[in-house]
């Protein structure tokens, strides 16, 4: 998703799919006295299909440099598929931290709760 800022993505995780929104606002353009011109601006969406369950309250997301990255934990047998819909927004650098799920069990945490923890 180059050329998008983390504000422009939205996420929406369902039960076997994941559908990603983004808007490039784009300014000045008009302004420019130019032969040719092509801009990447406007709407931008992809629905991905999923190979198996996922559990969207449980999601990670991480966006830098133009690449999005979602680490979906698939449902375990007998569970329920949860959907999620949320906006990226930045947080401040982690300063070499790894953050996601490296082999501890897996709770529900929001931004908020994220930038409380490790302040």
């Amino acid at each position: 998703m180059p050329g998008l800022s983390a504000e422009e993505i939205n996420i929406t995780i369902m039960e076997n799919a994941v559908l990603l929104r983004g808007e490039k606002q784009a300014s000045g353009q008009t302004d420019l006295d130019l032969i040719t011109n092509e801009w990447s601006i406007g709407p931008y969406t992809r629905e991905l299909t999923l190979p198996n369950r996922v559990r969207g309250d449980l999601a990670n997301a991480t966006y830098g440099n133009g690449v999005l990255v979602l680490s979906l934990p698939t449902v375990k047998p007998g569970g329920k598929a949860v959907r999620a819909s949320f906006q990226l927004r930045p947080i401040s650098a982690t300063r070499g931290e790894r953050i996601g799920h490296s082999g501890q069990e897996i709770h529900p945490t929001t931004t908020d709760e994220h930038l409380k923890k490790h302040r």
